[in-house]
C-alpha cells in the first residue's frame, strides 16, 4: 500500500514526539488503522510488552529450512501471528522514517531486482559476491545503536524506546555455537533494518566503485560490481573491498560482516551474465527456461485442455518446488504470477510478453464461457447472463483487462445476439 502524503507526515510527527511505550503502541495502532481500516485489531500495551521480551515470549518464531539454489539449506524464522501483527506496521514506520542509500535496491519500496540488474547491463565484466550470514551479523546492540542515531534519534532520555524496538526486532538464536540476539531471516523488519544500518557501507563501497570507475549495487546481502575493464583481477581493488567490509562496524575485536568467498564470481561478456537471477548481457531479461516453461504450459492447455495441462504442471511443480511449498498450487494463479513477473522484467510493450498474455487471456476467457454455459444448462439463461456480466466486471477490474469488443464477441458466441 502506498501511503498518502498526509499519512507520511502524521507518522513522522508522531514518531518524533515519542516519549513512552504507550506512545509507540499508539503509533503502531495508527498505522494498522491506515493499513486495515477501522476494523483493525488493536494492540494493547500489555501485549506489546510481552512480545518485546524474548524471555516471556519464548516462541515468537517458527523455524523451517528451505534448500538453497546452490546446495545446502537456508534456515527461515517466521514470526508468529501476534508478533507479525506488530512487525508489519512497524516496518511501514521504519520505511517512512529512514531512507536507504540509493545503491541499495533490495526490499526498498518502489525498487525491485530489475532496478538492481539494470545498472549492470552491457558491461564486459560483472563481479558478484555476497555477505556471509548477513542477517545474523546484526545483533541487538548494533540494532539498538541504529535506533539511537539519526534519523530515528532515540538516544539519551529515549534510549529505552531504542532498546524495546531492538528487542522486538531481534531474537536469540544459536550463532556459531553461541546464543545471540540477532535479526531473524523471515521477519518483515529485518531487511529494512539492514538497509538502515548499511547506509555508510553503501557509501564506502560506492566510493570504491567511483575510484575504479565502475558500477556498484547491493540487493540485501548480494553485492555486484560491473565494469568495461577487468579491475577485478587487481589486488588493489579486492584488498580494499575486503578491508571495507571487514572493518565495517567492527568492535571489541569482533568482525561483524564477512564476504562469502564461495559465492564470489567474475562473469565475462560472451558468457551468460546474471545479477540477482536476471540476465544482463544486452538487456535485463529472464532466463530462457522461464519463457520455455510458460510456452509449454500454455501449449498443453491449448492442445489437451486445462485439466490435463494442470496435471502436468502439478507434477513438474512438485518435482521443482515440492520440498519448499506444500499443498496444491492453483494452475491459473501461478501462470498469472509468472506473466506479471515477465511484464515487470521485460515491460508491458514487450512482444514476447504480449503474445503469451494474449494466449493466456484467450484460454481463460474460454474457461469463463464454459462455466456460464454450464450455469445456463443447470440454472437457466437469466442466471447465466448475470454470471457472465459479473465475470466481465470482475475481469475488467482485476489484473486482466479485456476490451469491450472481446467481451461483445464472447457474448455473441454465448447467446447468439
Amino acid at each position: 500500500m502506498k501511503l498518502r502524503k498526509s499519512h507520511i507526515e502524521k507518522i513522522k510527527s508522531q514518531f518524533s514526539d515519542l516519549q513512552s511505550k504507550q506512545d509507540l503502541v499508539n503509533l503502531i495502532n495508527e498505522v494498522n488503522k491506515i493499513l486495515y481500516g477501522e476494523d483493525y485489531e488493536r494492540l494493547t500495551l500489555q501485549r506489546f510488552a510481552y512480545y518485546c521480551d524474548p524471555k516471556l515470549s519464548t516462541k515468537r518464531y517458527t523455524s523451517f529450512s528451505v534448500p538453497k539454489k546452490n546446495g545446502g539449506d537456508r534456515l527461515i524464522h517466521a514470526p508468529v501471528n501476534g508478533l507479525k501483527h506488530i512487525l508489519r506496521p512497524l516496518n511501514v514506520i521504519l520505511n517512512t522514517i529512514a531512507e536507504p542509500h540509493f545503491k541499495a535496491t533490495g526490499f526498498v519500496p518502489g525498487k525491485s531486482i530489475v532496478d538492481n540488474a539494470k545498472q549492470h547491463v552491457g558491461k564486459h565484466y560483472v563481479y558478484n559476491t555476497d555477505l556471509k550470514d548477513f542477517f545474523h551479523s546484526f545483533d541487538l546492540q548494533w540494532v539498538k545503536y541504529g535506533f539511537m542515531i539519526e534519523p530515528f534519534s532515540l538516544g539519551k532520555e529515549r534510549e529505552e524506546l531504542a532498546f524495546l524496538l531492538a528487542s522486538l526486532c531481534t531474537h536469540p538464536f544459536e550463532v556459531n555455537g553461541k546464543m545471540k540476539a540477532v535479526l531473524p531471516m523471515g521477519a518483515p523488519t529485518s531487511p529494512t533494518i539492514t538497509n538502515m544500518l548499511c547506509v555508510k557501507l553503501d557509501k564506502r563501497l560506492n566510493g570504491l566503485a567511483k575510484r575504479f570507475k565502475i558500477t556498484y549495487s547491493r540487493y540485501a546481502d548480494d553485492i555486484t560490481f560491473s565494469s568495461q575493464t577487468n579491475v577485478f583481477i587487481k589486488n588493489e581493488f579486492l584488498s580494499e573491498l575486503h578491508r571495507i567490509i571487514i572493518k565495517y562496524q567492527e568492535y571489541q575485536g569482533q568482525q561483524k560482516l564477512a564476504i562469502n568467498e564461495k559465492k564470489s564470481r567474475l562473469q565475462k561478456a560472451g558468457f551468460k551474465q546474471e545479477v540477482t537471477g536476471l540476465t544482463v548481457n544486452e538487456k535485463v531479461n529472464v532466463n530462457k527456461r522461464y519463457i520455455k516453461q510458460l510456452r509449454m504450459y500454455l501449449h498443453f492447455w491449448e492442445k489437451y485442455g486445462q485439466s490435463k495441462a494442470e496435471q502436468i504442471f502439478r507434477k513438474d511443480y512438485a518435482a521443482d518446488k515440492g520440498h519448499i511449498k506444500k499443498g496444491k498450487p492453483d494452475f491459473k494463479n501461478v501462470l498469472t504470477g509468472k506473466l506479471l513477473f515477465l511484464k515487470m522484467v521485460k515491460s508491458e510493450q514487450d512482444s514476447t510478453y504480449q503474445k503469451l498474455k494474449s494466449r493466456f487471456d484467450k484460454l481463460n476467457q474460454n474457461i469463463q464461457i464454459n462455466e456460464v454455459l454450464q450455469i445456463w444448462e443447470d440454472q437457466g439463461i437469466e442466471n447465466a447472463i448475470a454470471t457472465f456480466e459479473d465475470s466481465k466486471i470482475s475481469r475488467k477490474g482485476g489484473i486482466q483487462k479485456d476490451t469491450d469488443s472481446d467481451w461483445t464477441e464472447g457474448y455473441r458466441v454465448l447467446f447468439k445476439l
